[in-house]
């Protein structure tokens, strides 16, 4: 906002910008070497632009992070309240942020490889977080896009197209993405962007086959956790010399068996809270591998609630199927009972008990026969009662409350087996990714871009969003548990251990004073603010001052 301030006879032009949150971002944009990383790897002409491309992607990121729900050809309107040379740097002004500057910086991404710069870029910034990525989790997702496409093939364009949806608008084009991550802080390492239609099991081996190498020699990755979809076995036998922890699809024969040899005994020792499991060894893909079989009571209620739910939906339907039977004509005894057992065989979870079947005359001549009149022929009907399939439905409730991880470390001594346990629910970190890239006030939660190669360029621009906001978590999080410092959350109490998302929270209503167009005075920063980032250091600092 711009006010005038009347002072005596003098008059002076005080203006109003909203710094709030967006002066952590930047800093950890600057920390991470992001913009440096970017400005190297691809070819750029500052003769005719104003601002570096890493400039604009630091734009971007600043409008993905800044929680206002503004798309990408709104960045001129969303820096036009913020101090853009403070976070962007000196001469540069809102209008250098115009479609045609990120558009042209979406298309210079293109050309050079998403996939590439940001293995890159991934690389340079884990090094002053300090990270080891001895552990990393590997996922995809999908993300609906609106308006149409050019679907002519192209080597190495994704096409947007229907498909399965985890956002369940199956009605709407989309694309993937998938995420190879760390596994401390979520760390995004490696990212690909992925058509539509893309199938999990064979991106998972393509991404194994083509990638391992970088894994191994950029991020010195040994152990690799995944969803069942890792659990291929052309993409077992490619990952040798990893170890790798991943569910076992429940699809295969011999996850049935051993769900069903070991359900009853884990669920007798469960106490009601904490999963209990059993390790066996197995031999799958001329692997050896230690399988552990998982009985989890939180599993068990919501199997309890789906199964009942899936039963009873499906006994109306079969019982309609059974009320149609019987009220069918069979010329014959035999036709009646071979229908009764044609039946049986389409029944899911039903059984047809104490049927019976019952000759009923005939006459041809229409109206009440005589008391004496003989029938011209009989007919057969079906009596009897449908009783459902409760061994089906108990094998149902066990392997619903059951899973199995396989690892390929056979040795529980170096890899025991609640560890196994721990690595795999550690997955949610990828997951938690996923979720904060289709979060409603996210620049992409939806995508109006029209072409694919932007498109391909802009899920690089959401992994480095994701990158800075998990690094700025991880950062604050370790600065405040070294320094034995808090920080209050939402109701008041001092935690050691606070969301991003709080934090950015918590740093709203901080405004840039200008006075005659210099800066006068950042407002509203209290002795929390200024512990934070006191802990953070001087480039924080210097951004808030």
């Amino acid at each position: 906002m711009a006010m005038e301030v009347s002072t005596g006879s003098m008059m002076s032009s005080c203006e109003s910008k909203e710094l709030n949150h967006l002066g952590l971002v930047a800093g950890m944009y600057d920390e991470l070497g992001i913009g440096n990383s970017i400005n190297t790897l691809i070819p750029q002409d500052m003769k005719q632009r104003n601002i570096s491309i890493g400039q604009v992607m630091k734009a971007m990121v600043l409008n993905g992070l800044g929680f206002v729900n503004q798309r990408l050809y709104l960045l001129p309107h969303f820096f036009a309240g913020k101090p853009v040379e403070k976070l962007l740097g000196e001469g540069v002004t809102a209008s250098d942020l115009n479609d045609d500057v990120t558009g042209r910086m979406l298309d210079a991404i293109y050309d050079a490889g998403p996939s590439e710069i940001y293995r890159v870029v991934a690389k340079n910034a884990l090094k002053p977080l300090d990270l080891s990525c001895h552990m990393s989790h590997i996922d995809t997702t999908t993300f609906h896009v609106d308006g149409r496409y050019d679907r002519a093939d192209e080597d190495g364009v994704i096409k947007t197209t229907q498909g399965y949806s985890r956002d369940h608008r199956p009605e709407l084009n989309q694309f993937g993405l998938s995420l190879i991550v760390e596994g401390r802080a979520g760390i995004p390492m490696m990212m690909e962007a992925l058509s539509g239609n893309d199938n999990d099991k064979t991106r998972f081996k393509e991404a194994v086959r083509d990638h391992i190498d970088q894994l191994q020699g950029d991020f010195s990755t040994e152990y690799l956790v995944g969803d069942s979809a890792l659990y291929c076995a052309g993409t077992l036998k490619l990952m040798e010399g990893l170890t790798w922890t991943t569910r076992v699809p429940e699809t295969l024969s011999q996850a049935k068996a051993w769900i069903e040899d070991l359900a009853d005994e884990l669920a007798a020792v469960n106490d009601g809270e904490q999963p209990s499991f059993k390790s066996v060894d197995v031999t799958y893909a001329d692997i050896k591998q230690r399988w552990l079989v998982v009985y989890s009571p939180q599993a068990n209620a919501r199997a309890k609630h789906s199964v009942a739910k899936q039963f009873e939906k499906k006994s109306t339907s079969e019982q309609r199927l059974f009320e149609a039977l019987c009220k069918q004509d069979f010329a014959c005894k035999e036709d009646a009972i071979m229908a009764v057992e044609s039946l049986q065989k389409k029944l899911k979870i039903s059984l047809i008990q104490d049927y019976e079947i019952e000759a009923l005359p005939r006459f041809n001549k229409r109206g009440r026969p005589g008391k004496s009149s003989e029938p011209d022929h009989f007919v057969f009907h079906v009596s009897g009662a449908l009783a459902s399939d409760y061994p089906q439905y108990q094998q149902r409730l066990k392997r619903k409350s059951c899973f199995i991880l396989a690892t390929n470390q056979t040795d529980s001594e170096r890899l025991n087996d609640q560890q196994i346990l721990a690595d795999y629910k550690n997955q949610q970190k990828v997951e938690r990714g996923f979720r904060f890239l289709k979060d409603p006030m996210f620049l992409a939660s939806s995508v109006f871009l029209k072409s694919p190669k932007r498109i391909m360029a802009l899920t690089m621009v959401m992994t480095v969003c994701l990158l800075v906001y998990a690094a700025l978590e991880y950062r604050m999080r370790k600065s405040l548990v070294e320094s034995g410092s808090l920080f209050p959350n939402q109701i008041g109490k001092m935690i050691n251990k606070p969301t991003i998302r709080w934090i950015f929270q918590y740093f709203q209503n901080i405004p840039v004073i200008y006075l005659q167009q210099k800066k006068a005075a950042i407002l509203n920063l209290n002795e929390h603010h200024q512990n934070l980032l006191q802990l953070m250091g001087e480039r924080y600092l210097r951004l808030y001052s």
